[in-house]
């Protein structure tokens, strides 16, 4: 038997960063948006656990126990007290590196692969601990939809989205390290006070309202100026989607994929067509959200 789950990417509407706790990790105020773009995840039988992959920059995956969802699938086999003897196999069709929760998504992917084809009937509450244990954005990737994440980003409260919004994708030419990224956050913060992240009001209501305009006007991301401090260029990206007619450009999560707003599906293919001749990204997605999280979308005996 084999079973297929597609998982989406996300857009961080709003992501505020507090100062490094002692873990390492920092508190944050993330405001998640899941977008329709996928990566399908496929697991089957096996003598061992393998992992392959396909699609743009899949080069760039790692094939080992340490891709997300190898890990995934050795937790739940854990848990369950089986053997990860499964062949994962990822269609890959969210940037790789890009902010956009790819592998975070693929980790989310095999969990629910492995459940449905294990049978092993673990609760939601399982499940979501599970992705929270495996990376700080894998529990949105199983839950899609629109969500708070506090804590690190793992404890979500679901989001009401009164509308679609939509949106324009520019992936750069080259990834970023999401340690990277926040290790220059700190690095830019050194001697001044970080407040404590807090979601914005006049986002959530605008959210709920489904109102493109209000929203661009409360789009927010606290690693942008470390995105950009590591890759400067982003900028030009950014004022190229202004340009073309976004009602608001910002980095996604950590970078480098850009995330341009549109009013609507036509504005948004206007802006496409522009980013996509303006030389300043490798390439350009149009997706709406939010998208559903996690789904089984096929199964074969």
């Amino acid at each position: 038997m084999s079973v297929t789950v597609r998982v989406p990417a996300k857009v961080n509407v709003q992501l505020a960063v507090g100062a490094a706790r002692a873990d390492g990790f920092h508190d944050l105020a993330n405001v998640f948006l899941a977008v329709g773009l996928y990566d399908e995840v496929t697991v089957t039988p096996a003598d061992g656990l393998r992992v392959t992959c396909v699609g743009p920059d899949a080069g760039q995956v790692p094939l080992d126990r340490t891709n997300l969802a190898a890990r995934a699938a050795i937790a739940l086999a854990e848990r369950y007290g089986r053997t990860p003897d499964v062949h994962l196999h990822i269609a890959k069709d969210i940037p790789v590196a890009g902010g956009m929760a790819g592998g975070s998504a693929d980790g989310a992917g095999a969990l629910l692969a492995c459940d449905a084809l294990w049978g092993t009937g673990a609760s939601r509450e399982e499940l979501l601990g599970i992705c929270a244990e495996l990376g700080s954005d894998v529990p949105f990737s199983l839950v899609g939809g629109a969500a708070l994440g506090t804590g690190r980003g793992e404890r979500l409260t679901a989001l009401e989205a009164g509308g679609s919004f939509h949106w324009v994708f520019a992936m750069a030419e080259r990834g970023l390290s999401t340690p990277a990224v926040f290790r220059e956050f700190d690095r830019l913060a050194e001697g001044r006070e970080v407040p404590e992240p807090v979601a914005s009001r006049h986002l959530l209501d605008a959210l709920a309202e489904g109102d493109p305009d209000a929203l661009a006007a409360t789009l927010s991301n606290d690693l942008q100026p470390a995105a950009l401090s590591l890759f400067p260029e982003l900028a030009d990206t950014l004022a190229a989607g202004r340009a073309a007619g976004a009602l608001a450009t910002l980095v996604s999560g950590s970078g480098p994929t850009t995330a341009h707003l549109a009013r609507d599906p036509d504005a948004a293919v206007k802006i496409a067509e522009a980013l996509r001749v303006s030389g300043t990204c490798k390439d350009v997605r149009v997706a709406a959200g939010p998208a559903p999280g996690a789904t089984v979308v096929g199964s074969a005996r």
